[in-house]
């Protein structure tokens, strides 16, 4: 206990040294929070480009509820904490950033109780706090960036814990604070239309976690589910990869295409390689049409992370297949959107959970499909933001077709086909309150698949409604 509180206080002191030093702060190039367009402070020394170095940050509060069907065990909680960042002004090239978090749970309802009736766990609120401890209520602080950076012209490269955004791992920020990665990324933009970026992964910090792990480690952190064979799945500790590589090419060959090219490798695992196309065709006045298509294929490596079956992550020589394809029309501030998912029955479409949200078009908050093959998903959605970009209200519905859960070597969680509603409505404000953003979400989830009488398959899962609200203070 004493030793935390040295480190507590250690880093209090340092971020007052930080921000103290930034009274004359300045863009860095390659930065997303600086000034668009602004160029690059000047620094003749290693202190001037603390000085003139940058700092911001989040504070953020948020509520959410699960109310279950009948006598199932009903959840809630309520957190709140924030992020602290400071970034260097560019000396020689060279930047230095840092980032940490904090988290508390004000309240919420025992979130280490089993349900008395199906022996199931929390599954939505504890993704607030740590899913490895659910009765962790205090130590829930994470330092998420520390990196060095090497700017040159447009281009940079960054070492160090980071956090990236690409179609396969990414933010997932819908609880306190998102997933974070440490490792070498590069990202070159030197010519028109063409952003090439990459690089190598050696540690994860899943969102709703607190530590840091190696690649193999952060594989099954979350619910594991169950083998191909119905048996419970193994792998979690049991995984052994040196890293991921990822490159992404991003293309506009046209003023209304865009292309986008991923491969991702998990040494000694799988492998992922998405390919995506977005077009959107003017008509006439405000109006346009907008289309889309993603083609995703995925490969077993080696023995899918382990060489006993039961303890693999991907199948020995197992394989998936995804497409998934959007179509729309927007006018002036207001877009309807029709989206088709399918995973055919080559196998599992099996992304880790800890790494980010799927990337289909079909993929609607609090819920993926992200485990099953021989799936059908269809959703329609329509999005509106107000002229003065204030308010933005979003609602969807969707069928999602998963196979039957007896069928368990095609549904890994065992989870009924469902049909699920959501209504999301977000504000920004401005004037004196400007930084600050509200959102709140409203999901029902009601089953379409037979559930066998196990109300197993269907707490936290179907035949449910869920809500959150989320405040913001950005600055």
């Amino acid at each position: 206990m004493r030793g935390y509180l040295i480190v507590r206080r250690l880093t209090l002191e340092l971020w007052t040294v930080l921000l103290a030093t930034s009274l004359c702060a300045c863009p860095t190039e390659g930065d997303t929070t600086s000034s668009q367009g602004a160029p690059p402070c000047k620094t003749d020394t290693l202190l001037q480009a603390f000085q003139k170095g940058r700092h911001g940050g989040q504070f953020r509060t948020f509520f959410m509820a699960t109310n279950n069907t009948g006598e199932l065990s009903d959840y809630y909680a309520w957190a709140a904490g924030g992020w602290l960042y400071f970034r260097s002004a560019p000396w020689h090239g060279l930047s230095l950033g840092i980032g940490s978090a904090f988290n508390f749970n004000l309240f919420s309802s025992d979130l280490s109780r089993r349900d008395s009736a199906t022996g199931a766990v929390n599954r939505y609120e504890i993704g607030l706090f740590d899913v490895e401890n659910p009765r962790n209520r205090r130590g829930l602080n994470r330092l998420e960036e520390l990196w060095l950076r090497y700017q040159w012209r447009k281009s940079h490269l960054t070492v160090g814990k980071q956090l990236l955004q690409s179609p396969l791992i990414n933010h997932q920020d819908g609880r306190m604070r998102p997933t974070a990665e440490a490792g070498a990324w590069w990202e070159w933009n030197e010519w028109n239309n063409i952003k090439i970026e990459g690089g190598l992964l050696w540690r994860i910090s899943p969102r709703s976690t607190v530590r840091w792990y190696t690649v193999g480690e952060s594989i099954g952190l979350y619910p594991r589910g169950i083998n191909p064979d119905g048996s419970a799945s193994g792998y979690s500790g049991n995984l052994k990869s040196h890293g991921i590589g990822l490159l992404g090419i991003s293309l506009k060959p046209h003023e209304h295409l865009t292309l986008q090219v991923w491969e991702q490798y998990v040494e000694r695992i799988f492998n992922t390689a998405l390919l995506r196309a977005d077009y959107q065709h003017p008509i006439s006045g405000e109006h346009r049409l907008m289309a889309g298509f993603i083609l995703i294929r995925q490969n077993a490596v080696a023995h899918g992370g382990n060489e006993d079956p039961t303890k693999a992550y991907f199948p020995a020589g197992g394989q998936s297949l995804a497409l998934s394809t959007q179509a729309g029309w927007q006018y002036s501030w207001w877009q309807a959107l029709a989206a088709y998912t399918r995973v055919t029955a080559h196998g599992r479409f099996l992304s880790p959970r800890e790494w980010g949200r799927e990337p289909f078009y079909t993929f609607m908050p609090r819920e993926r499909i992200e485990g099953s093959g021989d799936s059908h998903s269809i959703t329609g959605r329509l999005i509106g933001t107000s002229p003065d970009k204030h308010w933005q209200v979003e609602v969807a519905y969707g069928h999602f077709y998963l196979p039957d859960i007896q069928k368990t070597a095609l549904n890994k969680y065992s989870f009924p086909a469902f049909r699920q509603f959501n209504a999301d409505v977000r504000y920004r404000f401005g004037g004196p309150l400007e930084g600050l953003s509200g959102q709140f979400l409203w999901v029902w989830k009601g089953r379409i698949g037979e559930f066998y009488g196990n109300y197993r398959y269907v707490i936290n899962k179907v035949d449910m409604t869920h809500v959150s609200f989320v405040l913001n203070y950005t600055f």
